[in-house]
């Protein structure tokens, strides 16, 4: 199960039109997109598990028209605002109810790409275990999972900012809180996927994973 947990300046707000408005989201969309325009499959189909508000998805599906692409989310009010940001755009079908935490919504080598944007830090360890073998299982061959946020290194945040924010979510619920990047990475690299580490503002990472062009390989 996905959590929604509040952390100081977290909390979305809606605008006039319906659309949560997540801080977070704000600041970091422009650093993903640099990372994931020139990396996205030439054509096919884009998966984003735990959209959340929407604003990362729209974004992508308005540089991308080529591209088709499926948001998803287990919160209704959340899907109603993932749909509120995308009305307009015709590449992009109306989110869908999927738990990514939960196993059995993959659909065999279905996705070119997979999107999750600060999810594993809002899941337990079993838990993450199950999104990223779901993940894995939807990926076509060659097909690109990317994961973006914040990560132990070796066990320790990567700043003050890290540890806070960690701390906050232990506290709220001690089964969640930041994964660490060498495990993340191993069991990508365990389940076939090539890895690449990207840097990004403040602390976090983009890990991407690349499946090959011949399934198994």
């Amino acid at each position: 199960m996905i959590r929604r947990i509040v952390t100081t300046g977290a909390a979305a707000t809606p605008d006039a039109e319906g659309r949560l408005v997540a801080p977070a989201a704000a600041r970091n969309l422009d650093p993903i997109l640099s990372v994931l325009l020139p990396r996205m499959p030439r054509a096919g189909d884009v998966l984003e598990l735990a959209s959340g508000t929407g604003q990362h998805i729209a974004a992508l599906a308005a540089h991308r028209p080529d591209l088709r692409f499926h948001p998803t989310d287990p919160d209704p009010s959340r899907r109603a605002s993932i749909d509120a940001y995308c009305r307009g755009l015709g590449n992009v079908s109306d989110a869908g109810d999927i738990d990514a935490a939960q196993p059995g919504w993959a659909v065999e080598a279905a996705s070119d790409m997979v999107l999750i944007v600060n999810l594993l830090h809002l899941i337990s360890d079993a838990e993450l275990a199950v999104v990223l073998d779901e993940a894995r299982r939807t990926l076509a061959p060659g097909g690109l999972l990317a994961i973006y946020g914040p990560f132990l290194r070796d066990g320790q945040p990567a700043g003050d900012g890290d540890r806070a924010f960690d701390a906050d979510l232990r506290r709220q619920d001690p089964a969640i809180g930041l994964k660490d990047l060498g495990m993340v990475e191993t069991v990508l690299t365990v389940l076939g996927l090539k890895v690449e580490r990207v840097e990004m503002p403040v602390g976090n990472l983009m890990i991407l994973g690349r499946a090959g062009a011949v399934p198994g390989l």
